[in-house]
This record gives C-alpha cells, sequence and structure tokens, in this order.
C-alpha cells in the first residue's frame, strides 16, 4: 500500500483546486468546472476554514515524494434540524482506483470523532456517482435516502445522504 496522508489546506494549494474544481471530469456530478474567480474564492475559504474551528479542508498527500493527489475535507452544516459535518473528497484523475479516497476519509473521520463536536458525518455525493457512493459503503456510512440539492446555485442536484455515526469505529 502506498504511504498516504493528509495536511491542512495552505496558500500555495491553488494547483491543486485548480486541477480539480476546473477539470470537466472532476466536476462531472457537480455541475461542471468552475470559474478561475470562483476557484480563487473557494481557495480563499479553504485556506481560511482552519483556524475556523468549523471544519477543516485537508491535501491528500501520496507517494513517497508526498505528492498532492486531491482533497479531503469536513465542515459544520445544519440538517433536518441537527448540526452535523458534512464531508466531502475529491482525488485527481490519475491516482483514481487505488484507494486513496477511502483511506483520507477514514482518517478525516478519526480527526473529526476526535474533535467530539458533532455526532454525525453526512456525505451527499450525486446519486449518479458510484465511485463516491461505493467509498460510502466501503468506509461505514449508512445510507439514509435521497436528498436534493441546490448545487451549484441555480442547478438542482439530486443525491444520495449517507450518515457516518462518530460513536463507532471507521471500517478499515
Amino acid at each position: 500500500m502506498e504511504p498516504m496522508s493528509l495536511r491542512d489546506w495552505e496558500e500555495g494549494d491553488l494547483p491543486l483546486l485548480e486541477a480539480s474544481m476546473g477539470d470537466p471530469e472532476m466536476t462531472r456530478y457537480l455541475g461542471g468546472p468552475e470559474s478561475p474567480e470562483q476557484i480563487a474564492s473557494r481557495h480563499a475559504r479553504y485556506v481560511a476554514l482552519a483556524g475556523t474551528g468549523t471544519g477543516h479542508m485537508l491535501v491528500i498527500l501520496a507517494g513517497p515524494d508526498r505528492e498532492p493527489v486531491g482533497s479531503v475535507g469536513y465542515w459544520d452544516k445544519e440538517w433536518n434540524g441537527e448540526l452535523i459535518y458534512e464531508i466531502g473528497w475529491g482525488v485527481l484523475p490519475a491516482y483514481q482506483g487505488r484507494g486513496i479516497a477511502a483511506r483520507a476519509t477514514t482518517l478525516v473521520l478519526d480527526r473529526a470523532r476526535s474533535e467530539g463536536k458533532h455526532r454525525y458525518v453526512h456525505a451527499f455525493p450525486s446519486v449518479e456517482n458510484a465511485a463516491s457512493n461505493a467509498i460510502c459503503r466501503k468506509v461505514g456510512f449508512t445510507l439514509l435516502g435521497g436528498a436534493d440539492f441546490e448545487y451549484p446555485k441555480g442547478h438542482l442536484m439530486r443525491c444520495n445522504d449517507w450518515q457516518f455515526d462518530l460513536a463507532r469505529p471507521v471500517a478499515r
């Protein structure tokens, strides 16, 4: 198994965000690529998130050279009248299919648990995104059903609502 770790999002990580959120394949289930302005705004939010106490955006580093290959993060969200963490991830196409996203998700769930802030983490992948739904199953999320989201603004998306109970261990 290749080495993998996480680190907080930093100012120099803009190229990783451009490679992911600016790519049609990476954003196929998210309404399409973001504009350079949208990516710059997202980057500023990611950099600022670490110090807010409302979540973390992390860079996934893989291989012996610890190359940035994707991102994983969690943030506060109100959902069905409850405060939860929402989680999301993305791995660049050249690194997909190696189990990196599932391993990174497992690590970030451990981190969210250690904060002791919320009991539940929810993931909301598109019902059409087979890979992300498979990660939810593999890591041990429970499928609660479907949900409609407006993401990005003006684009209605049908998602699965997956829940992970931080009171129990992550599947390894």
